[in-house]
This record gives structure tokens, C-alpha cells and sequence, in this order.
């Protein structure tokens, strides 16, 4: 060690990736508002293990009249609100750090738990479904049941898809086992991945993480961006075989699901419960199919720019205008959030400023075991908690925190305006509110754009969100039917076949004038939506959606409309919900206006960036 000591001593310090215990507590989020302590939830654990057995007393009861019916539906919320808060404790500590073995031993405790709540209350849906269409719609005209109509008319819908009770107790008692490849591939990923360090352009040793990959993709020196692509994958290359196995239980677990309760395909299962058409899903693919030109149009455009003699996936995240590479620190990211998001209204803004502050909604920074990437997670009694993995050198990550709260305060506004049963909106529509405030951010800060390179900066940045948004996803959207659909027909779902649908893809999407690398072909097996499939479509829907709402807020000044949406919650399937408030996404129409934009807006820095 001593012969190295002078040459380390030229290298600035490795920047390393901190202990939970190492965070500043005001960098956290506070749970305190769910428990106070973990002692508190262990109270709360083992009184929810007395009570979710008090069900049981109206088994075989529930068609007798209203008032029983009432009280059985009662009976589920009270369960279902203890769940709500319990699982979101859970949840909310193993993303801290997935290596916590507390909060892993608290998570399968309560995982078993589930398992047994389900199995008592299984045979409630099933009941439900067995009342005569007759006597069903009596008990729907009483007055007792007037707050429980919407929950009730959605129910019935399920009717050709529910079991018997005999048979959904199986399938309850089976979920926990069946959902085992979502921890597989978590625990793969999160903890047990090594990826090495990576040298940047300053010659600081950087620890290649999930987190710190995005990072290093967005640093200007090639080499560097290639040597962490390089880097990452050879460690997924080592683990490809249980990811790709894990990647096949998901989907066959999917199918099977699909199959036992009656449904035509894994993906019809999927839309149903929303109401959604396959021609929605059917049609995003063709839209973006027919304007891959434009896609294609831009990667020459930043080949030209970066002056590259092939252009590789890696190269694609890098800031096309040089010098404007900024450091925005977490404060100054939640003031340009809350002055993009001032036509909602000061009520909005007052709301997700203390949630962002004061309030600790959000735990802020990377820490070694959290979870990689971000996300939203809200429940009827608690704060709209936000996890990020914020850096300060990843102009996008302001982004992502104006998309975070456009979940958090969809949900703030919903459960203060609906009831319980009412107040969860479907992914669909929450992937509206969190593009929406995107486009209302992207707006803010064209507006305030001086400088032709600071607008050519945005501009690029506001292509590249709809690149991932609306071209990446239906991608992966693409290959999640695909891949359900290889499984359906019979034929065998391995490795090398989900690496070459996933290939045939990449050269689609791509273009041919693109550099394909063959280990990208693995981003199949660790991108984490796979797991829980047929959601990715709705970033899409949802961008294009909010391409619409965000014009018709700024155009018409008046937001009523869209805080509208926001308050209506899971009242209305979500194609009738858009349609209130002046969207129509049974039409390829908001989708073919989205991507008319991306192909003016990629005009538009062509000719800023003109040499």
C-alpha cells in the first residue's frame, strides 16, 4: 500500500455511496405521520392479526339484505385501512435499504400475514357475484348502500372472471408464492450486484451503482459513458440466466392468473379492470411505429452534434449543447417545480411546497442498499411519501421530481375530496398528473429562456422526455405483449428468445444507422416494470394525454377542469374520466398530436444547433 500512496494522493477522492445511517435526517422522509416507531407498527401488526378475522362472521350472509351487505363492505375498509398503513410502513423501509434485515424479516412477517387476510376475506367478492341480477340491483337502489354504488357497480363487472369461493381461496392462499419473483429480482439488483467503479472525466473514482449509472451517462467524455455501459452490463451478463428465469415466472405467472379466472389473454386481463380497450394499446404501437422516422431523424441529429462515428445506446443521454451542464441543488430544484406549477392554483402550490420541505414527503438522496430510481407512494391516512435518488449534476432528475409530485398531489387531492373506497385512481391516470406537471416545467423554463444554447438545452431535453416517455415505453410495451403472447401460444420463453424479440426491437425502434451493442440486448432482463407487466403503455397514454391537458391549462388559463381530474380519484374508469375533462383517448388522436410535437420540436433544434 505504501508504493501507491503518492499516486492516489494525485486522484481526487472516490466518491462513495453513504450508509443509510450517514444521511442527515432532513434529507429523509418522516414516517412518523404512519408510526411512530417500528414498535408502533408491531402494535398495529398484531392487532390487524386479531381483528381481519371478524369477517368471517358474515360468510355465507352477505346477499340477505343492505344493511348486512354494508356492514360486511365496512368491515373490509377498516381491514383494508389498517393494510394500507402497515404495508406502506413496510414497503417504504426495506426501499431505504433493501439489506436491512429487520425490515426484511417485518416485511415477510407481514407478506404471510396478507397471505392469511386474503384467504378470510376471499370469499366476499365471490358472494357478491352469486346475488341474482334481481336482487343485486334491489340492494343497489337502497339508500344504505348510496356511498358504496361505484365500488359495487365495478365489482360486478368482475362477476365472469370471479371464482367460487373454494377457488379464490386457493388463488389468495397462492399470491405470496406466485409474486416470489418480484423479491428475486429485487434482491438480485439492489443488493447482491456488484458493478465496479468507474473513472470519470475528473479522475474521481465513482461506484458504479443502478443509481449512479443514469449519472455517468450524462457525462460529455465518451469513454467514460462506455465504460460504465460496458461495466454495467458485463455484471448482468454474469446473472443473466436467473434474471431471465425470474423474468419467465413473472410472465408465466401472469398467464396462469389470466387463464384461471377466464380471461382471453394476460394482456386483456390487464385492461380490463380499467375498462380499457386492446385498440387503445394496439393503436399507441402503430402511432409510434408510423413516426419512428422522426426518432430516427434526431439520433442522426445527435450523432452530427456529439461528432461520433457511430452512435451507441450510451451516447443517447449525454447533454447535446456543451458548457450548460448545470448543478442544481435540491432546494433550487423544488423552487422551479413550484413556479411551473402556479397556474393550479396557490392552493397546489402551498400544499406540495410543505410536502417538499417542512412536510419530509420526500427522501431525497442515494444511499447504499435504497432502491434505485423513484417513485410515489401515498395512502388515505398518510403524506404522499416521494423516494428519489436526486442528484444534483442530473438536470433530469429535476424532472423527475416535478413527476413524483404530479403523483403525490394527484393522490393528496383525491383522498381529500372522495372516500376510501373511491379515492385510488388507476395507473392510467397517474401517469397523467405526473407528465402534466413535466409539460407545465418544460414550459416554465422555455419561458424564461434568454439564450438560444439554454433554449437548444431545453428543447433537447423536453425531445429526450418524450424519447423515454413515448418512444422508449411503447417499446417495452411492445415486447411485454410479445412475450406474453410467445408464452400463450406454447412456445418456450428462454433467455435467447427473450434476448432476440428484445433485439428485433432495439433494430426497429433504433434505426438502421444506429450501433447496436449485442449486450443491450439484456436491458430486457433489468428493467423493473417487467416484472409487473402491461403498466409501462400508461407513461405513454399518460404523456400524451398530458400533452392536452397542459396546453389546454396554459392556453385557457383556467385549471378547473384538470383539478377536476385530480379530485375525481377511481370515481370514473379512467377513458370516461380524460373524456370530463376534454380528452379523448379512445382516439389516436392525443397520441398522433404528441408525436407531432416531438417531430417539431426536433426541427426546432436542428435548427438551433445548425453549424
Amino acid at each position: 500500500m505504501k508504493f501507491v500512496s503518492a499516486v492516489v494522493a494525485e486522484i481526487p477522492a472516490a466518491r462513495k455511496t453513504p450508509l443509510r445511517s450517514e444521511v442527515a435526517p432532513e434529507n429523509t422522509w418522516d414516517l412518523t405521520p404512519l408510526f411512530s416507531d417500528d414498535d408502533a407498527w408491531e402494535t398495529a401488526f398484531q392487532a390487524l392479526q386479531q381483528n381481519y378475522k371478524k369477517i368471517e362472521t358474515f360468510r355465507g350472509r352477505i346477499g340477505e339484505s343492505a344493511a348486512t351487505l354494508l356492514a360486511a363492505l365496512e368491515c373490509e375498509k377498516e381491514i383494508d385501512l389498517r393494510v394500507e398503513t402497515l404495508n406502506q410502513f413496510v414497503a417504504l423501509r426495506t426501499t431505504e435499504d433493501s439489506s436491512d434485515s429487520a425490515a426484511l424479516a417485518r416485511e415477510a412477517r407481514f407478506e404471510s400475514l396478507l397471505v392469511h387476510v386474503g384467504e378470510a376475506f376471499s370469499f366476499l367478492g365471490p358472494e357478491i357475484q352469486a346475488i341474482d341480477d334481481a336482487t343485486f340491483d334491489t340492494l343497489l337502489s337502497d339508500l344504505t348502500l348510496a356511498d358504496w354504488q361505484i365500488p359495487l357497480r365495478k365489482l360486478r363487472r368482475l362477476k365472469a372472471h370471479t371464482l367460487g369461493a373454494a377457488e379464490e381461496r386457493l388463488l389468495a392462499l397462492g399470491s405470496s408464492a406466485l409474486a416470489g419473483h418480484h423479491e428475486t429480482f429485487s434482491q438480485l439488483t439492489n443488493v447482491d450486484m456488484k458493478f465496479g467503479v468507474v473513472r470519470d472525466a475528473k479522475g474521481r473514482d465513482v461506484e458504479l451503482t443502478q443509481s449512479s449509472f443514469s449519472s455517468l451517462l450524462h457525462q460529455r467524455a465518451a469513454a467514460v459513458r462506455k465504460d460504465a455501459f460496458t461495466k454495467f452490463y458485463a455484471e448482468f451478463s454474469d446473472h443473466q440466466f436467473s434474471l431471465a428465469s425470474s423474468l419467465a415466472s413473472s410472465v408465466r405467472t401472469d398467464v396462469f392468473q389470466a387463464r384461471a379466472r377466464n380471461y382471453p389473454s394476460a394482456l386483456g386481463a390487464a385492461l380490463f379492470r380499467d375498462d380499457v380497450p386492446e385498440s387503445v394499446y394496439d393503436s399507441l404501437i402503430t402511432s409510434v411505429h408510423k413516426n419512428l422516422p422522426a426518432l430516427h431523424r434526431y439520433y442522426a441529429l445527435r450523432k452530427r452534434v456529439l461528432g461520433l462515428d457511430e452512435i451507441h445506446q450510451y451516447d443517447t443521454y449525454v447533454p447535446l449543447v456543451e458548457g450548460l451542464e448545470t448543478h442544481i441543488g435540491w432546494d433550487d430544484a423544488v423552487d422551479r417545480v413550484l413556479a411551473a406549477v402556479r397556474p393550479l392554483g396557490a392552493e397546489y402550490v402551498a400544499t406540495l411546497g410543505h410536502g417538499l420541505r417542512a412536510g419530509r414527503w420526500c427522501d431525497r438522496y442515494e444511499n447504499k442498499g435504497k432502491r434505485s430510481g423513484a417513485f410515489s407512494y401515498g395512502t388515505f391516512t398518510s403524506p404522499p411519501y416521494i423516494m428519489m435518488n436526486y442528484k444534483e449534476d442530473v438536470f433530469s432528475d429535476v424532472f423527475t421530481l416535478a413527476h413524483e409530485a404530479g403523483h403525490s398531489m394527484h393522490t393528496w387531492y383525491s383522498k381529500n375530496t372522495q372516500s376510501f373506497q373511491n379515492y385510488h385512481y388507476p395507473i392510467f391516470l397517474a401517469e397523467v398528473a405526473s407528465t402534466f406537471n413535466e409539460m407545465l416545467l418544460t414550459n416554465h423554463l422555455l419561458a424564461e429562456a434568454r439564450d438560444p444554447n439554454m433554449r437548444a438545452y431545453l428543447i433537447s431535453r423536453q425531445i429526450d422526455d418524450f424519447r423515454g416517455t413515448l418512444f422508449r415505453q411503447t417499446m417495452f410495451a411492445e415486447f411485454e405483449k410479445i412475450a406474453h403472447a410467445t408464452e400463450e401460444s406454447g412456445d418456450a420463453l428462454t433467455l435467447d428468445s427473450m434476448k432476440t424479440i428484445y433485439r428485433g426491437l432495439l433494430d426497429l425502434y433504433f434505426g438502421p444507422d444506429f450501433a447496436i451493442d449485442d449486450a443491450l440486448a439484456l436491458e430486457c432482463l433489468r428493467i423493473p416494470h417487467f416484472y409487473s407487466a402491461f403498466y409501462v403503455y400508461k407513461y405513454a397514454t399518460g404523456l400524451s394525454a398530458a400533452v392536452a391537458l397542459s396546453q389546454q391549462v396554459l392556453e385557457t388559463g383556467d385549471a378547473a377542469k384538470y383539478l377536476g381530474f385530480l379530485k375525481s380519484g377511481g370515481s370514473k374508469f379512467p377513458i370516461e374520466t380524460l373524456a370530463a375533462a376534454g380528452v379523448d383517448m379512445s382516439s389516436p388522436a392525443p397520441v398522433d398530436a404528441a408525436l407531432a410535437l416531438f417531430a417539431q420540436r426536433v426541427e426546432e433544434l436542428e435548427n438551433l444547433l445548425k453549424t
